[in-house]
């Protein structure tokens, strides 16, 4: 697949942000972000596709992509770009679900979980955690950079570094192999989700 330019994916999580998740948004479209996982599990399916739909609105307007974490049947209702799934949901039965032209992202561990993600025809996928996390703790130690650079050399489809990334680290990731970065709680939760934005934009190298 193509990723999304920049290739920086913005995880939502209501809960941490300062204001609606609409409005926050649109200020990190604003600031150049162009790949958004909607990843609130604990909404009803109605809800969820709700929000989803409001925010492929701007997103759409500015050429930017949004997938849906772990609920395939709420991407296809919504037309979004994609789905991102969690250990353990085949990658096929995502597919057959989304329809063609449409991502299939897979949340990978460890150097096995992320082979048997390419194996299963997934389009990309996120290894975590790179570095100790903030906003989601006990996912276990961080693989740190070695790992991210072993997983990157061994599938032939782009990982995003996931888990503890800076401004101050994210160009150390780009060079271990990442094809992009994946953050959630440093912009969800900052004063300025823009600003924030701009910061990993200009680390990456944008």
């Amino acid at each position: 697949m193509k990723l999304p330019d920049p290739p920086l994916l913005v995880i939502t999580d209501r809960r941490l942000a300062r204001r609606p998740l609409p409005s926050l948004i649109e200020e990190i479209l604003g600031a150049g972000a162009r790949w958004i996982m909607v990843r609130e599990k604990d909404l009803p399916e109605d809800e969820l596709t709700s929000l989803v739909r409001a925010l492929l609105e701007p997103a759409r307007r500015v050429g930017a992509f949004v997938v849906v974490n772990a609920r395939a049947s709420v991407a296809a209702a919504c037309g979004a770009d994609g789905v991102h799934l969690p250990q353990g949901f085949p990658v096929a039965e995502a597919r057959s679900i989304v329809g063609p032209g449409r991502w299939v992202g897979v949340s990978t561990h460890n150097l096995e979980e992320a082979l048997r993600a390419a194996e299963e025809g997934a389009d990309y996928i996120t290894l975590s955690p790179i570095f100790p996390p903030t906003s989601k703790p006990g996912y276990g130690p961080p693989l740190g950079l070695e790992t991210l650079r072993e997983v990157a050399r061994a599938v032939s489809i782009p990982v995003i570094a996931l888990g503890g990334i800076t401004p101050e680290n994210a160009r150390a990731c780009r060079e271990a192999g990442a094809a992009g970065i994946a953050v959630l709680g440093s912009v969800m939760a900052a004063e300025d989700p823009g600003a924030m934005v701009r910061a990993y934009l200009s680390a990456w190298g944008k």
